[in-house]
């Protein structure tokens, strides 16, 4: 298993001090949040991109992808129902597709649950169709750059559109499309009816990639959900992808957060 950690972790350091630290201690890659380099992913030049692709290369560490992926630039929205915001979206969404394989990253992670809750003026089904519309173009950009984007599924307190591995999967399947998948999420699986194991198995092949974090919006090992079951899980079914760390509470320290984590997914996967 390949281990990353989300970069929004370590509170503002330059992403070359990121890549340093996160391979010192013992990861394998870094999973990027484009606005912690520029609020519009468009500024980023083609020589910064290269910087972050070469720093990563001197600090013999990947970059897995990227997240966060529509928390900004503000008026973004996947399910909106004026078009024009749809159509800034897409293309967004396209560029975010071109700045990921720039960077050498690979997987893109599609959250943003703000900016795909569905409309009061609008039903799931309007939503879904403009979701359609929305990712049709990034999709068919992610074929071409050899990029993976990956749907991720929310606990209803985040988002009401797309809660469950299984409606993420279904939504999916409509692209028919080796660059279009889901991630698999430990806090937001907590939310699910369903043990996380069995969603884990359930989910196979279709998840690309997978978050480590607890029910308390905090790394793993740091709360009360147990990992062991979840490592076996995804060694039964053949993963062999990443497993990111990725957080929502701060107040440990990058330190306690990056090094604990690291720690006790180690341990966990070696059982």
């Amino acid at each position: 298993m390949k281990f990353a950690i989300c970069n929004e972790i370590f509170n503002g350091k330059p992403i070359h001090e990121v890549f340093e630290y996160a391979k010192n201690v013992g990861y394998d890659a870094v999973e990027i949040a484009p606005f912690t380099i520029n609020e519009s992913v468009e500024l980023i030049s083609s020589v910064e991109r290269k910087k972050i692709r070469s720093s990563a290369e001197k600090h013999n560490i990947s970059i897995s992808g990227i997240h966060w992926l529509l928390v900004k630039p503000p008026g973004l929205h996947i399910t909106h129902s004026d078009p024009s915001i749809r159509n800034k979206t897409s293309q967004y969404l396209t560029r975010l597709v071109d700045f990921c394989a720039d960077i050498g990253g690979q997987f893109m992670v599609l959250g943003s649950p703000k900016q795909r809750n569905i409309p009061e003026d609008s039903t799931i089904n309007d939503a879904t169709a403009r979701a359609i519309e929305v990712l049709s173009e990034p999709v068919k950009q992610a074929e071409k750059r050899g990029v993976v984007i990956c749907l991720e599924p929310l606990g209803p307190s985040e988002t009401n559109f797309i809660n469950t591995a299984a409606e993420a999967i279904a939504f999916v399947k409509k692209f028919n499309s080796e660059s279009f998948k889901i991630i698999l999420d430990v806090k937001a699986m907590c939310t699910e009816n369903k043990p996380i194991p069995q969603i884990i198995k359930e989910s196979w092949p279709w998840f690309a990639y997978f978050h480590a974090n607890d029910s308390n919006l905090k790394g793993p090992g740091f709360g009360n959900v147990d990992f062991y079951p979840i490592a076996k899980a995804l060694k039964d079914v053949g993963y062999n992808g990443f497993v990111s760390v990725e957080v929502f509470k701060f107040e440990d320290g990058f330190e306690t957060i990056a090094n604990k984590s690291i720690q006790y997914l180690k341990k966990v996967f070696a059982a």
